[in-house]
This record gives C-alpha cells, sequence and structure tokens, in this order.
C-alpha cells in the first residue's frame, strides 16, 4: 500500500508539474521582442523559453525561497489528498474524513495565505481536486461551490491580454477633463490596453457595470467619505465583482469586495451556515473602506495598497525585491502574477470611464433607483416564502434586498434586521402579524445521538426533515457518532408529544443558547474579560482574541450589537493566556497594530508559545495553526517536524506541544 501511494503522489506532481511548465513557458520572437523585455513571471515557478540561433533552448530559473515554500505546502495538500483515496481503498471512512478535511483546509490556508495564487494553473487543477474528492464524500451538488457572476471570465480574458495588445486604433480622448483625484490615474500602455478592451472589445459589460454603479455607487461613496477614503477608490468595485454582491470566485472569495473568509471576518463580517455578510453590500463596503485604509497605512501608496488588496504581503514584497527595491507598483509590474499586473491598471481605466462616462462613448445616466431599503425586525427562523407574502414580493426579490441570508429561514437566535423596500414597513408589520402560528419559526430541540441511530431515524423521531438538521447544524458531517449534540427544529406545537430520549424543549432559542453556552466553557481554556471600547466590532475582538465572532455571541447571550463600556467573557487557551489579559489594556491603535502584523503573516504568539522539553525546543499548538506554517515560522522543514513528532500527514490539534529542533 505504501508503494501504491508512492506511485498516485508521484504520478499526481509529474502531471501537475507539466502542466505548469506548459502555460509558463512563452515563446519570443526576435522581431517581436519589446524595448523592455516583460518576463512572464508565475508565483510558484519562472521559466522562459528565448529563441537562440534558430532553436529553442529551455532556460530554467532556480526556485526561490519563497517558490519553494509555497511548493512545500502543495506537496503536503498533495500528500494529504493521496492518504484520503487510501483511506476509501482500506474502507477506513474515519481516517478519510479527517485527511479530506484537513486537505481541504490547507489548500484554503494557502490561498488565505496567498491569494494570488489562485491565478496558477497548479493550484487550481490541485484544489478543485480536493474540493471535488470533498463534495464527493459528502454528497454535496456541485453547484454550491460553483464560480458565480460575469467578473470572472472577463478578468480570465482582460488580464490574459495585459502584454497582448488589441489591434484596433484607439484614441484617448484628447479634451477630457479628469477630475483631480487623491489615486493618480496615470496613462500609460496597461491602462490604454484596459481602456480599449471596456470600450471597445466588450462595452456591454462596462454598460452592466454603469447601470449597477447607479444603484450602488451612491451608498459606497457614502461609506467611503465617512471612512475618510479617496472617494475614486470605490471604482476598485468594478474590478472585484463588476458590483455584484453574490459574486463568488472558485477560489470562495465572496461579494462584492471578493473577501476571503480570513479576511472577512478580520474586519467583522459574519461568516457562518446561516448568514455571509461579505455578501452584505454595506456591511461588506465599510470592511473593504477599513482594510484599503489599512493597506494604505502599510505602504503609503494609493497603487500599492491595491496590489496588497489582490496580492499577499509577502508575494508584493518579492516582487519589489526582485525590481530592485523600489516601493513603486510600476517598477515591481513585470514581478508581479499575471492578475495583480491586470488589476490596477483595470481600476484606473474603469474609474476614467466612470468620471467620465460620455467621453468614452456612454451614457451619464441609466435611470436605476438607487440602494435604499427600510428595516423590520422578525423573529429567528422565519421561513423566507412566508416574510416574502407579507412584504408583497417574491423570495428572490426579498433575498436580492437581503443577499446575506443563505437558507430558506433567518437564523435561530436574536431578532433578525430583515431588509424590505422603502415604503412598505407599515404594510409589512401588519402582514406580519396574521402569519399563523404554523407557519412561524419552529421551536428547536437538542437531541444526543445513541449508538446505531442515523440522521434519517433522528428526523423521523421528531417528525422534522433531513434537510432541517443539517441546516439547524453547522459543518454537520454524514457521520455522527454516539455522544454527539444536534439541535432539531421541530414543528410548531410538537414538543409536547416528544418522548423520544426525553429531550428539554427550547421554545426561547436565543435565551437558551446563552444559557447553554455559558454552562460550560471550552477545555483547557481560561476565562478573560474586555470591555468594549470605541469602534470594537465583535470582528474585530474575535480576531484579536484568536476565536470566533458567533463563540463571543454565545458565551454572552449577544446578538451582533455591542455598546462602549460593555464588559464580555471570552475563552482563551491556558497556554497563550498571558499574550490574551494584555489585549483588554491596549489602546485602538496598538490592537490594529496586532492586525497588520499577522496581515504581514507574522506570528504574533510566537513569543508566548514557545518553550523547551528534554533538549528541544517546542511549540504549543494554537487556534488556525497549520504544519506548514508552523515549520515557516520556525526555518525548519514540514518533514521534519513529522519525524520528530511522529505526524502522518498533516493533522495537529490546538493544545499540542511539538518538538521544533534540538537546542
Amino acid at each position: 500500500m505504501q508503494n501504491l501511494t508512492k506511485i498516485i503522489l508521484s504520478f499526481s506532481l509529474l502531471l501537475c508539474l507539466g502542466s505548469v511548465q506548459a502555460q509558463d513557458s512563452t515563446i519570443i520572437k526576435k522581431e517581436d521582442m519589446p524595448l523592455r523585455l516583460l518576463p512572464v513571471t508565475n508565483p510558484l515557478l519562472n521559466k522562459k523559453t528565448i529563441e537562440k540561433e534558430s532553436e529553442f533552448e529551455p532556460v530554467t530559473v532556480e526556485l526561490d525561497a519563497f517558490q519553494k515554500d509555497i511548493l512545500r505546502r502543495i506537496t503536503d495538500i498533495y500528500q494529504l489528498h493521496v492518504l484520503s483515496l487510501e483511506s476509501q481503498l482500506n474502507n477506513d471512512a474515519l481516517e478519510a474524513e479527517t485527511y479530506i478535511n484537513d486537505a481541504l483546509n490547507a489548500s484554503q490556508a494557502l490561498l488565505d495565505d496567498f491569494p494570488e495564487i489562485r491565478s496558477d494553473r497548479r493550484f487550481a487543477e490541485l484544489s478543485r481536486a480536493v474540493v471535488s474528492e470533498y463534495r464527493q464524500f459528502y454528497g454535496i451538488s456541485e453547484d454550491a461551490d460553483r464560480a458565480q457572476g460575469e467578473i470572472f471570465a472577463i478578468q480570465e480574458e482582460l488580464f490574459a491580454a495585459d502584454e497582448a495588445f488589441f489591434d484596433e486604433d484607439f484614441d484617448f480622448p484628447r479634451d477630457v477633463l479628469l477630475p483631480k483625484t487623491t489615486v493618480p490615474l496615470i496613462q500609460n500602455r496597461y491602462v490604454t490596453n484596459s481602456l480599449v478592451y471596456y470600450t471597445i472589445k466588450r462595452p456591454e459589460v462596462m454598460e452592466l457595470w454603469l447601470k449597477r454603479a447607479e444603484v450602488y455607487m451612491p451608498m459606497i461613496q457614502k461609506i467611503f467619505k465617512e471612512e475618510r477614503l479617496p472617494s475614486e477608490l470605490a471604482y476598485l468595485a468594478f474590478i472585484e465583482s463588476g458590483l455584484n454582491p453574490k459574486a463568488r470566485s472558485w477560489a470562495a472569495a465572496v461579494g462584492m469586495w471578493q473577501f476571503i473568509a480570513a479576511t472577512g471576518r478580520v474586519y467583522g463580517l459574519e461568516i457562518n451556515w446561516w448568514v455571509d455578510e461579505r455578501r452584505d453590500p454595506e456591511k461588506a463596503t465599510r470592511a473593504a473602506a477599513r482594510h484599503l485604509k489599512d493597506l494604505y497605512g502599510i505602504w503609503n501608496d494609493w497603487h500599492l495598497a491595491m496590489a496588497n488588496y489582490n496580492i499577499s504581503p509577502r508575494g508584493l514584497n518579492r516582487a519589489i525585491r526582485r525590481a530592485g527595491g523600489k516601493k513603486d507598483y510600476w517598477e515591481a509590474y513585470p514581478y508581479l502574477p499575471r492578475e495583480t499586473r491586470g488589476y490596477v491598471p483595470g481600476f484606473i481605466a474603469t474609474a476614467m470611464i466612470g468620471l467620465n462616462p460620455e467621453e468614452f462613448g456612454f451614457q451619464k445616466n441609466y435611470e436605476a433607483e438607487p440602494y435604499n431599503y427600510d428595516v423590520v425586525e422578525v423573529e429567528g427562523l422565519m421561513p423566507l416564502n412566508e416574510l416574502a407574502k407579507a412584504t408583497g414580493i417574491s423570495v428572490n426579490e426579498l433575498k436580492d434586498y437581503n443577499p446575506e441570508l443563505l437558507r430558506w429561514a433567518t437564523p435561530p437566535g436574536n431578532k433578525y434586521p430583515l431588509k424590505i423596500p422603502s415604503g412598505k414597513k407599515e404594510e409589512f408589520l401588519a402582514a406580519y402579524k396574521d402569519i399563523p402560528k404554523d407557519k412561524r419559526a419552529q421551536d428547536m430541540t437538542v437531541h444526543t445521538v445513541r449508538r446505531g441511530e442515523s440522521i434519517g431515524l433522528i428526523a423521523q423521531k421528531y417528525g422534522t426533515t433531513v434537510r432541517g438538521i443539517y441546516a439547524s447544524n453547522e459543518n454537520l458531517s454524514k457521520i455522527i457518532h454516539p455522544g454527539q449534540k444536534l439541535v432539531i427544529p421541530l414543528p410548531a406545537g410538537s414538543a409536547g408529544k416528544i418522548s423520544a430520549n426525553r429531550p428539554t424543549n427550547i421554545s426561547n432559542t436565543s435565551r437558551s443558547r446563552s444559557t447553554s453556552s455559558r454552562s460550560g466553557a471550552p477545555s483547557n481554556s481560561t476565562r478573560l474579560r474586555y470591555k468594549v471600547k470605541t469602534g470594537d466590532t465583535i470582528g474585530h475582538i474575535a480576531e484579536w482574541y484568536d476565536v470566533r465572532a458567533f463563540e463571543i455571541r454565545a458565551w454572552n447571550g449577544i446578538g451582533n450589537t455591542i455598546r462602549v463600556g460593555q464588559t464580555l467573557t471570552i475563552y482563551v487557551p491556558k497556554q497563550n493566556d498571558e499574550h490574551y489579559k494584555k489585549i483588554n489594556s491596549l489602546s485602538y491603535r496598538q490592537k490594529q497594530d496586532l492586525e497588520r502584523k499577522q496581515h504581514r503573516g507574522e506570528n504574533i504568539l510566537l513569543a508566548s508559545a514557545t518553550g523547551s522539553t528534554n533538549g528541544f525546543k517546542t511549540y504549543t499548538v494554537r487556534r488556525n495553526d497549520t504544519l506548514g506554517e508552523i515549520a515557516q515560522s520556525f526555518g525548519v522543514s514540514v518533514s521534519s517536524l513529522r519525524e520528530l513528532n511522529g505526524i502522518r500527514g498533516s493533522k495537529i490539534v490546538v493544545g499540542q506541544v511539538l518538538k521544533i529542533s534540538k537546542q
């Protein structure tokens, strides 16, 4: 079986390396060579093929430390993927599930750390294989993870042509009056390439975005003004998503501002089974404004800040070093990944058009209604079809007003602020009161799984559905085990009739959640108190303490709203409590600095989590750590960590003490 593993792994790597070599090899003829040769680059591997005396001789460039680190992590993911297949051959479903989830988490962690890797074919093929295996194992429809929105095909077409200029004659409007902007809207051949694309090649794309701009731009401009950002930065949403709140890339970046989950949570966006606030136009715009402001604080240059929105700090710094060390986007341009090369020129082109549409052949107005709504508070677990009826609109229209809602009902727990069309509030409240009890929120109960039970059997006992159980339990897998707790949605009025397992009925979901969550702290944790200060959000506090926003809400029995002076209970790992105790006394600026260190990839808890045992330097695993990241932090290889600690694969757990090296 070990030989089989080696054969599969070797074959997979050879196929992958072959595909990348084919992708990154470009034939450059002498007569086509520009005055300044821009090398074809790839975030992982850089190979050039040049013409020499009528023969093509490949020149292979040695991998640098950055490329080797990423290649190491890709190798780890391949190994986990192969181990998951091997486990399924051995009919070991539990082991297979572990490796499948480890491979998926490692793939997502690599993408979170280096967003530019999504443009690399090798990683894309590996990631799709890992996700496909995950879907196959859990029986998930492929549609759930499919890219949504026209922007991705457009990016692929435009960014692929960043050095292949179109043949059409393009005259930049001579008398165009661009307003004075804080972000330099310079004109060069790269910007011209994007202008040609949007005005001659695909004008219908720009027209669609200008129509959406009339809906969302007033809201975006208002928020950017409140956050003291240059107003022209709002056009970055054109390049990110085409102003589509429901856009989703194959790499799981979501919403109008294309946040990955990790960054979204840093800026206070809630992401769970029920809600994804990356899809909320206002909340995501506020988060994007703060993220851009933080990036400008690092680079003090808007072009570099925008590039860093698209690429990891380490990847951008690497391109700057290769360009000679000058912190200038245009100097680093030839050494950036393809997508980032097209990113800033694309922004400048769309900003020029958006600020002067008539000069570029578009209408000044498209008569679309600006984004506007009223807010009503409704109960948790209220079916959206009933809420739509009360509003007098379709379910799809209601979802358009509330794109952050992912399921058929509002989230369980506290009242939910539902957005409805302006002017319909009184009509809605009158109809809402008349919704019959049997159509309102269901009661909830908690069931303890017994030996031999399946989810279908449990659903039958409680008169509910398997779909309802999955929707009420985040990340519930097909495999359940004795002792596991499941939240069960019950048909209204049925709680008193149920005797199976004698469950405790939960008619007040929010009260029950706070009581049950307060009654037990996570294992190996310490309880701390945090006093809310001006500017704090639950998302920020969760990031500072390395916990989840929903955990803070559960521990304190609260919703999304917190107030200055409020004291929150937070549970943190015992081994790092000295670090976390300091957070309450830090100023908001100091905590922002702590976030920036995290964005730059610095391990802020390394000093407090290291120690020594029996002559070995050790490290205590903390939340969200991966074996590859720990190896990178200490300058050792993943294989040496596995050997020292007897680890097969890459699975580690919070609190685990790892030997790093001999002292």
